[in-house]
């Protein structure tokens, strides 16, 4: 169970994507403020705004216009003020070189974006949890990618569709 309140940025350039988030996350037994962006540069603008405090989590999109997921990722983790924020990949692409690619990058878990919208609960839940629940999330390389196949939603009662 997640305890405190959890502020979530959230990067994807698709707003049909962004609103199944939103959705999911209202159904989850916690507290979250999401912020949604479209693109690596509003991501970058968002972190380093002055007066910003980091979210506890980026949910980053790979597949994004103007800067791309993997050139985001890269500033964040070349950045010694942005550098330890837990970053999700939350993408549809699968493909294991795009995995591997994010893992030496130092994102610290990776979601396959599922179709299911119960799937989606499960895998945004696990994924906040494991970043609230560890004082260094880096996974070891077996634990990287989130399924949600392993969580139960506390409260959970079945999902809606889609």
């Amino acid at each position: 169970m997640i305890a405190k309140t959890i502020t979530i940025l959230l990067a994807d350039d698709d707003n049909a994507d962004c609103l199944l988030f939103k959705d999911a996350l209202e159904e989850l037994p916690l507290v979250a403020h999401l912020t949604t962006v479209h693109n690596g540069e509003q991501v970058m603008e968002e972190l380093t705004k002055k007066g910003n405090k980091l979210p506890d989590v980026l949910f980053l999109d790979l597949n994004m216009p103007l800067k791309n997921g993997f050139a985001t990722l890269g500033e964040i983790k070349r950045s010694t003020e942005l550098q330890n924020l837990p970053v999700i990949i939350f993408s549809t692409a699968s493909s294991q070189e795009t995995v591997k690619n994010a893992f030496r990058d130092a994102a610290h878990y990776y979601i396959c974006k599922p179709g299911d919208f119960s799937q989606l609960k499960k895998v945004i839940y696990e994924g906040l949890t494991r970043v609230t629940q560890k004082s260094n999330p880096m996974p070891l390389k077996e634990d990287f990618i989130i399924t949600g196949n392993s969580i139960i939603i506390p409260g959970d009662n079945g999902s809606k569709t889609v």
